[in-house]
């Protein structure tokens, strides 16, 4: 039996279905990682045996391929919410973990390009913790 991952994007004008498993699952502190999501770093899943289908909205999904270097990026045209992508000529499919809407049944496998870590993004575990907006 195949696995189905749903999900969306913020605005909810993309939804799609991951069907399969996720072989890999991986935080890359690169600095185009850095860069596309203004964040530490990016949290991807990755499948060479999954099937990506846009579910509604596929003509909002716009991709970027950074030139010279490996680095793609979907993402909305409406609300800019990162999207899954199809790489290496249709092999692997490519999901950052945040756009879907079901849990994500793996955990990551390893921090990748730790080497370019932003200089803010030590010790952040010992920062206070809320479970929502502070008063």
């Amino acid at each position: 039996m195949s696995n189905i991952h749903l999900g969306s994007c913020l605005c909810e004008k993309v939804k799609f279905e991951v069907e399969g498993e996720f072989q890999s699952f991986f935080l890359c502190h690169c600095k185009y990682c850095q860069k596309d999501t203004g964040s530490a770093h990016a949290a991807n899943l990755f499948s060479t045996i999954s099937k990506l289908t846009w579910l509604s909205g596929a003509n909002f999904v716009k991709t970027f391929n950074l030139p010279n270097t490996l680095h793609v990026k979907s993402f909305c045209l409406e609300c800019g919410s990162a999207l899954p992508n199809i790489q290496n000529e249709g092999k692997l499919v490519v999901v950052p973990a945040g756009c879907l809407d079901v849990p994500v049944d793996v955990k990551p496998n390893a921090h990748l390009f730790v080497g370019s870590k932003a200089n803010w993004e030590e010790k952040l575990e010992e920062l206070q913790s809320f479970e929502g907006l502070p008063d």
